[in-house]
Formats: C-alpha cells, structure tokens, sequence
C-alpha cells in the first residue's frame, strides 16, 4: 500500500476492495470544497484483506474516521473497540468514528435506506424479496422488519433461511411486489448483470430497489421501467448515509 506524505488537518476514507466503483470520495472532496472545509480530506483506501486495516491505521495517525463497503462490513466488526446497538442489531457496520486510537462503529446503511426507499412505497408493498446476504442485505432486513414488511432472502444456494434465485417463479412474484438488490450485479462495468428472475411476471405493482448506483439505471431497474414498475437506485441512500457518517464524525 503507498503511502502519500503526512498532510495536515483530519482524514477520513473508505475501505473496501475494488474501490474503482467507489461514488464516496467525490462526494466528500465536493462536499468540502462546496461548503469551504479547507482541513479535512477523503481517500481510498482499497484493502486486499481486513487484516490489512491496523497497519492503514498506524500510517495514517490522522484518520478520524471511516466508511465501510463490500466486503468488509460484517468483516470489520473484530476490529472495533465499540459498537453502537444498531451495528449490534443489524450485525453490520458500515461507518467508524476513530478517537484516541480507538474504533467506534456505527450504521448509517439503515437510515439512508429507510429514507430512501419509503419516498416510493405503497401500503401495499408488504412483502419482499431481497437478493444478496451480505452486510448491505443486513441492514436492508432490518428497515423491512422495522417497517413490517415480510421479507425472503435470496440467494445463489438454497439454505434454510433463504431461497435459491431458481425458486424465484412467477407465483411468488405475484404476492412478492417489492425486489431489493443487495448485490454488485449490475455495477459498472458489468453492465449486463441482473439477478436471474422471471422478469416477464413484473407489473405496474411491483417496487423495484437497487442499491447500485452506478449505472444510474442497471439491467434491474431497466426491466422494471420496461414493466411500468416503480424502481429506484442507491444515490439518494448513498448521500444520506454519507451525511450521517458526516454528523458522527463531527460529534
């Protein structure tokens, strides 16, 4: 990992691998420049393996604070001195506040995909299939829960508590109107990428969520809109979480 010079004022970052699909640090050095924050910067930080983070810590002694992505989020929860009872709840953080060495961790996932998602759901959309188990899904089952929706995991092996994308037919999708990606599939640059549904069964019923937000529109969404469903990507989650990170970092 290179490591630039030592700059004055506070560092905050990301962490994750591959970061090359990352919005965050433009967000955050346009946020800066915007709103006239001259000490503070953001970087990248892609880590091939978790184990990497207490030496990203010892060469940066000015980090105040981290956002977590794929696919460290459950991943990096050893590392933390403190959880905030959402981590706790959720099993997943996704933001970490860094004071006197020590790692306080936080979710800001739920928050913003709880704000984001309510703008186009209908009293109706009461159950749910989410697509992907990773710490984002986490955060996702726990808003559904709050908000009393049922939901059905879905993944690529069937397990207990979760079904394989095969059993994802028709039938289930006339009762299941609300479709929530978790997954990278999709993310540029693969473009092509969709989970594997009957997308034939889609109507005008159906809520199509996807946390990706770069394409603006995956192949997900797209079939959606081809259906006259309602869909809607990850950015506006993105921002909230990001200007939730920003209130922690700064409290």
């Amino acid at each position: 990992m290179a490591k630039p010079a030592i700059q004055s004022g506070r560092l905050f970052g990301l962490i994750g691998y591959p970061l090359s699909h990352s919005f965050s640090k433009k967000y955050f050095s346009e946020k800066f420049e915007q709103e006239g924050i001259t000490d503070c910067r953001y970087e990248l930080f892609p880590l091939a393996a978790i184990d990497e983070l207490p030496a990203l810590l010892a060469a940066y002694p000015e980090l105040c604070g981290l956002n977590v992505t794929i696919p460290y989020k459950e991943q990096v929860i050893p590392f933390l001195g403190t959880q905030h009872s959402l981590v706790k709840a959720i099993g997943a953080c996704n933001c970490i506040r860094i004071s006197a060495g020590q790692l306080q961790g936080f979710n800001t996932d739920a928050i913003g995909f709880q704000r984001s998602l309510q703008e186009k759901l209908l009293p109706d959309h009461r159950q749910a299939l989410v697509f992907g188990t990773g710490g984002a899904a986490k955060a996702v089952c726990y808003v559904l829960r709050q908000l009393n929706i049922d939901y059905q995991l879905v993944s690529r092996r069937k397990m207990y508590d979760q079904l394989s994308y095969e059993e994802v037919t028709e039938k289930l999708l006339e009762t299941h109107t609300l479709l929530i990606n978790t997954t990278p599939l999709g993310m540029y640059p693969n473009i092509t990428e969709a989970p594997p549904l009957p997308y034939e069964a889609l109507t005008s019923h159906h809520y199509l969520y996807d946390l990706v937000y770069n394409p603006e529109q995956t192949l997900f969404l797209q079939k959606g809109v081809a259906a006259g469903a309602r869909t809607k990507n990850g950015m506006d989650m993105l921002v909230i979480q990001a200007e939730e990170s920003w209130k922690i970092w700064n409290s």
